[in-house]
């Protein structure tokens, strides 16, 4: 099981965000979602990552993250992070 937890960073409004929020949620993936607009402890987290850009969605495990990443991209992270089998 996974020990750090996944966290989605996004919008309600981004087709992307709710895409990914939509997948992790089929595969039955516990994550925390933050939304960058109406939070802005989230929103300078995601900022940090990308020198001061607001950037998403954003997968973040620990101190490792994807940007708007595909779900061809997503798996491989998810299984090395020990959220997949």
């Amino acid at each position: 099981m996974a020990q750090t937890s996944l966290k989605l960073f996004g919008a309600d409004w981004c087709t992307k965000s709710s895409f990914l929020k939509n997948y992790l949620q089929s595969e039955w993936i516990e994550f925390e979602y933050y939304n960058v607009e109406k939070d802005a402890e989230a929103a300078e987290e995601v900022k940090a990552l990308y020198d001061g850009k607001l950037k998403f969605p954003t997968i973040k495990v620990g101190d490792e993250h994807l940007k708007n990443p595909s779900i061809s991209e997503l798996k491989p992270f998810l299984k090395a992070k020990g959220f997949m089998e």
